[in-house]
């Protein structure tokens, strides 16, 4: 589910790009600037696989589990802050049609080339926050879906030919006011989780004691064997670990989608806590600040 949601999001966006470019340009007769546009998708795709491979590379380079904790604590932090940068940048330009279009014109009237650029580093830009998200997701839930992955990228690309080229009308604000709802959960997410890891990288660098650890709540804890009355069908049976897991703990079914999304956590400490709750008051007013 995570891959659809991020794949969505950034292609859809990559697309809208695209497309609304493609149009006026069409319409202008700007044939010459339309073959650059198309040399700036195939450039940007490929320069994105690119920086795809050069982010993976240098995630797997990091050895021990201390080394790649504080790693994936540095990355969450990061990605929460390009997720509010899309919030702000969304808000702000890619719901206004009129200014796409403007800097196609300009562009296409100083050179053809000057489209190639705009193209390329628009969808380079959405490529790598997609490898940046979709690592971050993995890292969270260890799993990827390629079913979701290739869905969410045809399914956005379908919805952006049939808004722009097909002249289909859906009012965009309203729409991306509340898919930007949707990433400011996810920021808050990440910020929760990046300060688990922080806590992580403590722990097992030996800086810090997992039992001296204050926390809210520790609940749902996986357990070698249920008791009498507990119902199988709240519990998955992990056959390498031989625990039964809830399905709301934050490595159960349920919960780690609750994780991956919202920053839930089973066991959270206090610092992680109130770091979840101020993200999510930042990014909510940040979101309310542009939509209201």
């Amino acid at each position: 589910m995570n891959e659809f949601i991020i794949v969505f999001r950034e292609v859809l966006e990559a697309s809208l790009i695209v497309g609304i470019i493609y149009t006026i340009l069409s319409k202008s007769n700007f044939t010459d600037a339309i073959q650059k546009l198309w040399y700036g998708v195939a450039a940007s795709i490929i320069a994105s696989l690119i920086v795809a491979y050069i982010v993976v590379s240098l995630k797997d380079l990091l050895g021990n589990n201390s080394s790649m904790a504080l790693f994936e604590a540095i990355f969450m932090y990061i990605t929460a802050g390009l997720i509010w940068y899309v919030v702000f940048w969304l808000s702000k330009h890619v719901s206004d049609r009129k200014e796409l279009e403007g800097k196609a014109m300009t562009a296409a009237k100083i050179s053809s080339w000057g489209v190639f650029f705009v193209i390329f580093f628009a969808i380079l830009r959405e490529g790598f926050e997609t490898v940046v998200f979709l690592i971050t997701s993995f890292s969270i839930t260890e799993s990827f879906s390629y079913v979701g992955f290739f869905l969410g990228a045809v399914l956005a690309i379908l919805l952006g030919y049939l808004v722009v080229v097909q002249g289909r009308r859906i009012n965009l604000k309203k729409f991306f006011q509340g898919t930007t709802l949707l990433l400011v959960f996810l920021a808050s997410g990440m910020v929760a989780y990046g300060t688990h890891e922080v806590e992580s990288y403590l722990v097992k660098s030996d800086q810090l004691e997992k039992e001296t650890i204050s926390r809210p709540w520790d609940i749902l804890q996986p357990k070698l064997e249920l008791s009498d009355g507990e119902n199988k069908f709240f519990y998955s049976y992990d056959e390498s670990k031989n625990v039964y897991t809830h399905l709301l703990h934050d490595s159960g079914s349920v919960g780690v989608f609750l994780k991956g999304f919202f920053g839930y956590n089973s066991n959270p400490n206090y610092i992680e806590l109130i770091m979840w709750f101020l993200s999510l008051i930042f990014g909510l007013n940040l979101w309310r600040r542009f939509y209201y």
